[in-house]
């Protein structure tokens, strides 16, 4: 009596082959949307953004008022800094003042100055600034276009792409100092955790 193969097995066969032909043949990848300037800027927002949030997000409350004046480091000159919270606050109001003129939209009144409204003193208010800063950055990213990156916008101070990239560069230096103050009172700061600190 001849013996046959169940059909697990069978179809086993039949599977194992199908896998081997599908990666001997892949489908060809879908093809990615060719780069822009407006989507090369909104990304870089997007890293510097997430970065910012993220380090504002972690410090706590009680800490917003933290400048390293108060450790008084024999040596060091931090006299007069900003608090952390006057970062965060300077960061976004640095990206009103430099990305409101690519969208046309006005600028809040409140906004003006330095370290942006004296009104915001919770974490929460500062928060919703930062991130509302960075809502239209990405909306001023979308405006860029080969042929208006070089000119300067109705009530700008400089050509379209230099004023959005360099809201992206500002910020990356005030995240530095951020980091630090986070390190000072003994936070990891977000992008750091899971790394050689």
């Amino acid at each position: 009596m001849k013996h046959r193969a169940p059909w697990s097995s069978v179809l086993f066969v039949f599977a194992v082959a199908a896998v081997a032909r599908a990666q001997a043949n892949p489908p060809a990848p879908t093809p990615a949307s060719p780069a822009t300037i407006a989507s090369i800027v909104d990304g870089q927002i997007d890293r510097i953004e997430k970065l910012v949030v993220e380090a504002a997000e972690a410090m706590p409350e009680e800490k917003y008022g933290f400048s390293p004046e108060r450790l008084a480091i024999h040596g060091a000159d931090y006299e007069g800094v900003r608090t952390f919270g006057q970062q965060v606050r300077h960061i976004a109001a640095s990206n009103y003042a430099l990305w409101w003129a690519l969208t046309g939209e006005d600028v809040p009144q409140n906004v003006k100055g330095g370290n942006g409204p004296d009104s915001l003193r919770t974490k929460a208010e500062i928060l919703k600034f930062l991130k509302d800063s960075y809502a239209l950055g990405h909306r001023a990213a979308a405006t860029l276009t080969p042929e208006n990156a070089a000119e300067v916008p109705p009530k700008g101070r400089g050509p379209r792409l230099n004023s959005a990239t360099f809201g992206v560069a500002h910020a990356y230096d005030h995240y530095g100092q951020m980091v630090e103050y986070l390190r000072m009172n003994g936070i990891v700061p977000p992008a750091s955790r899971g790394k050689t600190n």
